[in-house]
């Protein structure tokens, strides 16, 4: 029966017996009786359930030459669970991985931000791309990096049409500078929106040295999309091309080659890309702090 009393047909018996692998079943009928016939005298156990009903089990003895009437059995009606399961959009949760990426500095004040050690990180938007370009952009290491890196050249004498002293310097500076903003927007923000590519590198961390390596290699000419696919990374090759097209416009003259200053820098900046992979896969990891797998934010 049920809690208020109404019969319930068709509800599934089993009898079960001690010491026994096999057991019996019978349907309840219209009237919600059954009955076993021909049962061994002994212990027995019965489990009852029906469709929308909680099981129920019911036990006794049955004695010699006995017939055994077991006790009205009411079936409660079955607790209903649910189980949600609240999953962020992607683009919240590619939201909370780039704030842990921007916390990730190594030896705690250089920025390395384009590096993911979540490695099915959720794809960035556009918006997220040209965001996570201008932070790097305007974060005031990169400005001490870009003095540091016009100062070698002045001391190398490179580019010297730039002449040296102050003036010298700050060309230097402002070249240095634009060759940064300009292949970081263009390979890292312009190209990987529409070409649909992830500018960041994932950190692979796994398997033999060998497979890290050409990982590590290969990641300066192929990237994930953001279908979550490896391509072809024709937003750094493109990227490169471009920025050092338009460098030949600030270069000085007798420094500007052309085409073949153009190729010269592209090649340069895969190769520079492939020997900083090698360094985030095995070395800079250890040197920086905050480093750890974003959870979904909780809602």
């Amino acid at each position: 029966m049920d809690p208020t009393g109404a019969v319930i047909a068709g509800a599934r018996v089993k009898l079960t017996r001690e010491a026994q692998s096999t057991s019996q079943e019978v349907l309840s009928g219209d009237d919600g009786q059954f009955s076993f016939a021909n049962i061994a005298p002994g212990p027995f156990q019965l489990t009852i359930d029906a469709p929308g009903f909680a099981t129920q089990s019911s036990s006794g003895t049955l004695r010699p030459r006995e017939s055994h009437e077991v006790t009205q059995i009411v079936l409660a009606v079955a607790t209903a669970v649910t189980e949600v399961k609240v999953v962020p959009p992607q683009i919240e949760l590619a939201e909370v991985q780039i704030k842990e990426q921007e916390k990730q500095r190594v030896l705690g004040f250089i920025p390395n931000f384009y590096v993911s050690y979540v490695p099915n990180a959720a794809p960035l938007t556009p918006k997220q791309k040209f965001e996570l370009a201008w932070k790097i952009t305007i974060d005031p290491v990169s400005f001490a990096l870009i003095g540091a890196t016009a100062g070698v050249g002045q001391a190398l004498n490179q580019f010297g049409g730039y002449g040296q002293g102050a003036e010298g310097y700050g060309k230097r500076y402002g070249a240095a500078f634009a060759d940064s903003v300009s292949s970081t927007f263009i390979g890292s923000a312009i190209l990987p929106s529409l070409l649909k590519q992830d500018p960041r590198y994932f950190y692979k961390g796994t398997g033999s040295k060998r497979s890290r390596f050409l990982y590590a290699v290969a990641n300066a000419v192929i990237c994930k999309g953001d279908n979550g696919h490896w391509q072809a990374n024709y937003s750094n090759i493109l990227g490169s091309l471009a920025a050092g097209g338009i460098s030949n416009a600030y270069y000085p003259a007798k420094d500007r080659n052309g085409a073949g200053l153009t190729f010269e820098n592209t090649l340069i900046g895969i190769g520079t890309t492939a020997a900083t992979n090698l360094l985030q896969e095995f070395v800079i990891r250890k040197f920086t702090p905050n480093v750890r797998s974003p959870n979904p934010p909780k809602r």
